[in-house]
């Protein structure tokens, strides 16, 4: 053994002489030795850290060197136990191992034979630190890379969500020269989603679903989407092909965002009376995120000029969605979120009139 590399070995006996003697050969054999004449001692020293070894006497008059053994085992576990005995038993032997023992020695013992089984206690400890780092190393390792794994996946989430919005603008664009409406319908429906206590998932994916709710305007013409009088019927019909047209853009992903997105482009014209378009869906079988953004894209809607129609004010929209004017009417929603939104409207004035100021300013800068 290196003697410049030596192990500390807690040499634990109630006879003096055996002590001695045994403290003696170890440290001629090259270790370091700390002795204890009782368990309780021992259990001291062993608080006191910096023990790699345990060599001990199966039978003192304080404490068994078995329950000393257990009591080691399970406060110390990577330190190797080492019984010594002059009488083995077959119960004890079993018992002893049971309890964690890492060796015997019988008395009288033979100088190579106690230098053999303790070196070999030795290799035991150094690779129970070399797994132990390595567990720490790999636990580190795998902290980083999950890390660096959920940073790339953020990377791509926001990626993917700002192309999904920039393509959205893109199509709002054509019929509002702002795109603050999509901008505002985003702050609705998650108000709306929070004040109903919704799932966060489900509140965090309305939010950057609803904007999407007209993409499907890309495939509508310039010469009807941006006509500045009334539709013919004919017309009209080729405008209600935008939630269709929307679905299909949005189809096939299994993306939760672009799911939502796709079900809000295909449900957010469908009526609670089973009067709206594209399938006549009505009540429960319009999805719930379809009839969150079908009442505040109507809101949205009645309050921004178009090229076909003058802005209206707060009151008068709510007038509106609450009493009807012929063209819409109450029934047309889903009366819990028509009440939810009577009680939220306060704060759906402050979300039109924030939105459209800030992003009027940023427009004529």
């Amino acid at each position: 053994m290196d003697r410049n590399c030596a192990e500390t070995v807690l040499v634990v006996d109630d006879e003096p002489f055996v002590l001695d003697a045994i403290s003696l050969m170890l440290e001629e054999a090259g270790f370091r030795v700390v002795s204890a004449a009782s368990a309780g001692v021992a259990k001291e020293e062993l608080c006191k850290g910096g023990i790699d070894l345990v060599l001990t006497d199966i039978k003192m008059p304080d404490v068994s060197g078995i329950d000393l053994l257990g009591a080691i085992h399970d406060h110390y576990p990577e330190i190797p136990v080492i019984l010594m005995t002059a009488f083995p038993e077959l119960e004890t032997t079993i018992e002893a191992l049971k309890r964690g023992a890492f060796d015997f020695i019988l008395k009288p013992f033979h100088r190579d034979q106690v230098r053999y089984v303790l070196e070999k206690g030795v290799r035991f400890r150094k690779l129970i630190e070399v797994e132990k780092q390595y567990k720490q190393m790999l636990e580190e390792t795998v902290r980083i890379r999950t890390r660096e794994l959920l940073e790339a996946l953020e990377l791509v989430k926001d990626t993917s969500l700002e192309i999904m919005h920039r393509l959205t603008i893109a199509a709002e664009y054509r019929d509002n020269e702002t795109g603050a409406h999509i901008k505002r319908i985003g702050f609705y429906a998650k108000l709306f989603a929070e004040a109903m206590h919704m799932p966060q998932e489900f509140v965090e994916a309305i939010a950057f679903a609803s904007p999407m709710h007209d993409i499907g305007k890309v495939g509508i013409s310039d010469s009807i989407l941006l006509k500045p009088g009334k539709l013919t019927v004919e017309e009209f019909d080729v405008i209600k092909t935008h939630t269709s047209i929307g679905g299909s853009i949005l189809s096939g992903s299994h993306h939760y965002v672009v799911k939502m997105a796709e079900s809000i482009a295909l449900t957010h014209h469908e009526r609670w009376d089973g009067s709206g378009y594209p399938r006549g869906l009505k009540q429960e079988e319009i999805p719930i995120e379809g009839r969150i953004v079908m009442l505040v894209d109507q809101y949205d809607s009645l309050r921004t000029r178009r090229v076909y129609k003058r802005e209206l004010d707060h009151e008068t929209t709510m007038r509106i969605l609450t009493e009807g004017d012929g063209w819409t009417r109450p029934e047309h929603f889903n009366p819990e979120l028509l009440r939810l939104f009577v009680e939220l409207a306060p704060r759906f004035e402050e979300i039109y009139e924030s939105l459209t100021e800030t992003v009027t300013s940023k427009s004529s800068n």
